[in-house]
Parts: structure tokens; C-alpha cells; sequence
């Protein structure tokens, strides 16, 4: 490829990489309201959270999308461009996964946690941010960062409103080259590399996180159950069972 096509690659890198941070940061900050919205006391905050949750995980991003980017200006009059339009569209689709994942996370801690910050005399909001949310995060991690990937590729969905993302400029260099195979194969190849940085970086998160509540990442289920078994006895008597039916 000649330098002016490679700029134009290197602006859609560029441009996905905006997209990518811009629409995670909303989907984040919706995933986290509306999860801790699930869990909620009150009756009419978890019916609200779930009906968003249902109305965006139940429709398509694209056509979400199209909805912001097209109809938004003419029932509203609000035209956005297509790199708002785009991040408001995949945060709010992606959110509402991401919401689920927050809501398990915090429904999978145990309940003594909970008791034990009521009898301490800890509010409701004292209790998420001290108590439940440092031991709920570091879970949430493996399954936000699938949903980074996922997010990731859908940023190619904005394509179709003309943005200038990687997969627009690679479609425009494969129309100048005529080159489908190449050009394809070198998108595909900067969408893996984006994704096993994101993968590592989300990684050494997960480690962090861990590392403060005193855990570790699970590494195996081998060396866990091992260690269980030894300091059981259960280990010792497999082990003349095996060596006994060696025996004989």
C-alpha cells in the first residue's frame, strides 16, 4: 500500500480506538447504575432498571444506531455526529449487559457480608461502596473484559453511518486496491492485536484488584483441589488407594 492508504488506516485505528474508550466509559458508567439499580430495595427502581436492561440487550445494536443517528434528529431535532451518535448507542446497547454482570457479581457476595455491615450500622450506600463493591469487582472483570472485546468489534457497526473507523477504512483501501484477501486479512489481524492488548491489560486489572481483598486469579482447578485434599487427609488415603490397587 502506498503512504496515503496506510494514513488512511492509521486514522481508523485511531478513530476505533475513540469509539472504543468514549462508548466503555458510558457503557461502564450504565452498567454500574443500573446493576446497583437491580438490586435495589425499592420495588420501582429494580422494575425501571430491568426494563431498560430488557428493551437494550432485546434490540439490535445497529438498528440502535440507525434509531440515534437518523430518527433522533427528526423526532427530536437533535443531530449528533457520528462519533456521539455511535458512543451513545453501543454504551447504552453494551450497558445493558454490562448491567447484568454487575448484578450478579453483587448477588454472588456472600450474605454475612451484608449482615455484618447492617450490624455495624452501615447505611445502604455505606455498605455497596465499603463492603460489597471492593469484593464484587474484582469478579466482574473476566466478564467485562469479554464484553470489551464484543464491544470492540461492534465499533465496526458504525460503518454504516460513514464514520471513518477501521473497518470503513479498510473497505475504502480494498476499493482502491481491489485487494479483498490482503486488506481483510490486515484488518482482522489489527482487530486481534487491539483485542490481546485489551486482554492482558484487563488481566493485570483482574490481579490488582485481587491482590487488595487478598486473593489470587484461578490458575487451575487442579492445584486448588490438591491443596484442599492434602490438608484434609483426603489426598494421603487416594493415595494408598492407588498404591494398593497398584498392588494388586
Amino acid at each position: 500500500m502506498t503512504s496515503g492508504l496506510w494514513e488512511l488506516v492509521l486514522e481508523g485505528i485511531w478513530t476505533t480506538v475513540q469509539l472504543l474508550l468514549f462508548s466503555a466509559l458510558l457503557a461502564g458508567a450504565v452498567s454500574f447504575a443500573v446493576g446497583i439499580a437491580r438490586t435495589s430495595r425499592r420495588w420501582i427502581v429494580r422494575f425501571l432498571a430491568g426494563f431498560y436492561t430488557e428493551v437494550f440487550r432485546g434490540t439490535s445494536a445497529l438498528i440502535m444506531i440507525f434509531w440515534v443517528y437518523f430518527v433522533l434528529p427528526l423526532a427530536f431535532g437533535w443531530q449528533l455526529v457520528p462519533m456521539w451518535a455511535g458512543t451513545l448507542a453501543l454504551g447504552l446497547t453494551y450497558g445493558a449487559y454490562g448491567a447484568e454482570i454487575v448484578r450478579g457479581a453483587l448477588n454472588a457476595v456472600e450474605p454475612a457480608q451484608r449482615e455484618g455491615g447492617i450490624a455495624l450500622g452501615f447505611t445502604p450506600w455505606q455498605r455497596m461502596r465499603l463492603i460489597l463493591l471492593p469484593q464484587a469487582v474484582p469478579e466482574m472483570i473476566p466478564s467485562f473484559c469479554n464484553l470489551l472485546i464484543e464491544l470492540l468489534k461492534g465499533t465496526a457497526l458504525v460503518s454504516v453511518m460513514g464514520m471513518g473507523d477501521l473497518a470503513f477504512s479498510g473497505n475504502l483501501v480494498r476499493l482502491a486496491l481491489q485487494q479483498s484477501a490482503e486488506i481483510y486479512s490486515y484488518v482482522l489481524l489489527i482487530y486481534f492485536v487491539i483485542a490481546f492488548l485489551l486482554t492482558r491489560m484487563m488481566r493485570g486489572l483482574e490481579k490488582r484488584l485481587k491482590a487488595g481483598i487478598g486473593k489470587e486469579p484461578e490458575r487451575g482447578v487442579s492445584r486448588r483441589e490438591l491443596r484442599r485434599a492434602e490438608t484434609t487427609g483426603v489426598g494421603a488415603a487416594g493415595a494408598g488407594a492407588i498404591a494398593g490397587g497398584g498392588g494388586s
